[in-house]
């Protein structure tokens, strides 16, 4: 081997030359893809032999696992070389739609005005807030750049301060395991305290300013199944408030805005509890609200002397009720707003006087007010055919003035402020995209694909205006369509990438997702699952026929769930599409869900099934994408993973790729890159080194759409 490449070669590639030849693989020159050894392996369940040749790369300890990792890595390095210019080129482009250095709205909590800002070269968001005034001086409470100093990975997830404003609780993950590890701050020393523990999910202060109550997940399953009540600047032990045992089920807690109430909700898939204590009383015993019930999940929320409870007893898209504080239980709820088999209520939000619902009707995403008092109600009126609408962050309860934010695929992120007494918007601050951006060169449309069974399937879509809809040109889709999950139309800069090069973007909102209510999401899980796949298939078609774009240049993106979704349509249609981009993906379905001591699959049974279960097994053998590769032409793909993915173990995507390359019969690229840095399972954290990412991502597309530059 020549020295001078010697160095462009991890170890591990070394180590893989042994594993290659064991399996009877061509070591030649490279761009030469490698080829994984076969290791038979047996599971026997409801009478079917299952033979898995890569269970072996589950083994992450093994240095051949790392090492056939590394070797794709180099293969994918190679073959993606010649764009390399291609990359930076979009990279610099996606770097100036970014305004690098920038400021959040400011948000009132207690005496202080929090925001979070960025400043140009820093990967990471600096947490700052002002006292009394926007004049103030600035505290920098937590920055991420300083925090991550010396970490290839960083993400932080709860971010509470004390009632007073002297301690800061949060939580971070340097791994991309999303395990996250509890640290205080005492926000008048600027020193960290002594408080430590691992495996936290959601962090509540009492009012009392001490206490600190914190969920904490299993540490193999990943389930969020305990409770612990914490005395801020102390070293623990901790006393254990309540553990689940129902392994379907994680907890979580939360804070009434009325700062009144302490929350514990008790939730799987289909059915959940609440619990709660007043927030001035931390030692109080959690007292449960209504005792779970099969298929019934119900959230509550406070006002005055009242629980607000969203519930779906009456049907699957939820209602809204309320019950005295001292009595809250089922047999004294009182209906406040009727279910509506046409309109989701996604959620709600209570002040003193008004209270929010966040509903979904036709696909989209309605904020509704409405006023205690006087039972007057009205919904905030939204401009576009697809958008995203959500609320923007609201901590004070007595108040007129509820913010919201609003966005498109070509309108910028922007945040309002509603006058709940008058019903007017007021702009706050849209997010500012350098580099000449102009919305109105862009043409956004809602159309509607027709399902096998008649169902109309929305399909958000956005071009530059002029690009001629003649069936010739490259066209974009994505899917996701599980967990009731919706996809709504945020605003991605980096798209324009795609946009301006005369891509045609869509998104498939298919069944399996929320974007419908509860309905649409039952008409895509379990024992419908399949519907999610052949809606997507509808949806491109649709597009296809209707003159979007031509499948010769159709490129297909799913990640996660997606993932899976991607993995079923490139088995069931490899002709409809040009390529795909397979990101984090959960293709290895059986063997996965048959593991329970993964994380997730326990609670994941009331999305997919139990495949111990026959009649469970019997139909999700039939679409899982690894047991059901063929020996055929496929297109090509980029299959993309972490090393530290927690979500969707690296093994999933690894065995694919390695099944894929054994029994494809064609000539496509096929190419599979893991992060084997710290990262996550939405890959890197510094948005400079995600921005690297898309660029790579975009690179590949675009080229096999047949746009080089």
């Amino acid at each position: 081997m020549n020295r001078t490449f010697l160095p462009r070669v991890k170890v591990g590639v070394l180590l893989l030359v042994a594993v290659l030849v064991l399996a009877g693989a061509d070591t030649g020159s490279l761009p030469a893809p490698p080829v994984a050894k076969k290791v038979p392996h047996m599971t026997e369940i409801n009478g079917h032999k299952m033979v898995d040749n890569y269970f072996w790369l589950r083994d992450k300890a093994n240095p051949e696992v790392r090492a056939y990792l590394e070797a794709e890595n180099a293969y994918t390095d190679a073959v993606m070389k010649p764009m390399e210019a291609f990359q930076k080129k979009l990279y610099d482009e996606m770097l100036s739609r970014v305004k690098e250095t920038d400021v959040d709205v400011p948000y009132k909590e207690g005496d202080y005005f929090y925001y979070t800002r960025t400043e140009a070269g820093k990967q990471y968001q600096i947490r700052c807030r002002r006292k009394a005034s926007a004049d103030a001086p600035e505290e920098v409470l937590l920055d991420i750049n300083e925090l991550a100093k010396g970490q290839a990975f960083m993400s932080v997830a709860a971010y509470a301060v004390s009632p007073d404003g002297n301690l800061l609780a949060y939580s971070f993950d340097n791994t991309g395991f999303r395990q996250f590890q509890l640290a205080v701050k005492d926000l008048r020393t600027g020193k960290t305290l002594v408080d430590h523990a691992e495996r936290v999910g959601s962090v509540v202060w009492a009012n009392d300013n001490q206490t600190i109550f914190y969920t904490q997940e299993d540490a193999v399953s990943k389930r969020q199944y305990r409770l612990y009540r914490h005395t801020a600047g102390t070293a623990g032990p901790d006393s254990l408030v309540y553990e689940e045992k129902d392994e379907r089920f994680d907890v979580y807690a939360r804070k009434a805005r009325s700062q009144a109430y302490i929350f514990l909700i008790s939730a799987s898939h289909t059915t959940s509890e609440a619990r709660y204590i007043p927030a001035d009383q931390p030692l109080a015993e959690f007292h449960v609200m209504e005792s779970r019930q099969p298929n019934v999940e119900y959230y509550p929320d406070h006002n005055g002397d009242s629980f607000y409870i969203r519930v779906n007893d009456t049907g699957r898209n939820f209602r809204l009720v309320k019950a005295p504080v001292g009595d809250a239980g089922r047999k004294n709820w009182r209906e406040v707003v009727a279910h509506n088999s046409n309109v989701m209520l996604d959620g709600t939000d209570f002040f003193q006087n008004y209270y929010v619902l966040y509903e979904r009707e036709n696909g989209l995403p309605q904020i509704r007010v409405s006023d205690l008092r006087s039972g007057q109600s009205r919904r905030i009126e939204f401009p576009e055919p697809a958008y995203a609408a959500y609320p923007y962050v609201n901590r004070v309860y007595d108040t007129t003035e509820f913010r919201y934010g609003y966005q498109s695929a070509i309108t910028p992120a922007s945040v309002f402020a509603y006058d709940m007494e008058k019903g007017t918007s007021t702009l706050l601050k849209q997010t500012e995209v350098p580099g000449g951006y102009d919305r109105t060169r862009y043409q956004v449309e809602q159309i509607y694909a027709t399902a096998a069974d008649g169902a109309k399937i929305p399909i958000s879509v956005m071009y530059r205006k002029g690009t001629k809809l003649d069936g010739k040109e490259a066209l974009y889709l994505y899917g996701y369509g599980s967990y009731g999950a919706p996809i709504d139309m945020f605003f991605n800069s980096n798209i324009f990438s795609m946009a301006d090069r005369g891509v045609v973007t869509a998104v498939a909102h298919i069944r399996g997702g929320g974007e419908m209510g509860k309905a649409w999401h039952d008409a895509g899980r379990m024992m419908n699952k399949k519907t999610t796949f052949t809606d997507f298939i509808s949806c491109a078609e649709y597009l296809v026929k209707n003159g979007y774009g031509s499948k010769d240049r159709l490129v297909i993106e799913g990640r996660s769930a997606g993932g899976l979704l991607m993995g079923a349509v490139l088995n069931m249609r490899p002709d409809l599409f040009r390529a795909a981009l397979v990101g984090v993906p959960f293709v290895d379905v059986i063997n996965t869900m048959l593991d329970e001591s993964l994380p997730l699959t326990v609670g994941e049974f009331e999305e997919w099934g139990n495949p111990k279960e026959q009649a469970a097994f019997d139909y999700m053998i039939t679409y899982s994408p690894y047991d059901n590769i063929e020996a055929k032409a496929y297109p090509s793909m980029l299959v993309k993973t972490s090393f530290n993915d927690s979500q969707v173990m690296y093994w999933e995507p690894a065995k694919y790729v390695a099944k894929m390359r054994a029994l494809r019969t064609d000539h496509n690229i096929l190419i599979f890159k893991t992060n084997l840095s710290p990262a996550g399972h939405g890959g890197a954290s510094g948005r400079y080194d995600r921005l690297h990412e898309a660029a790579f991502d975009y690179a590949y597309i675009l080229t096999q759409m047949g746009i080089e530059n």
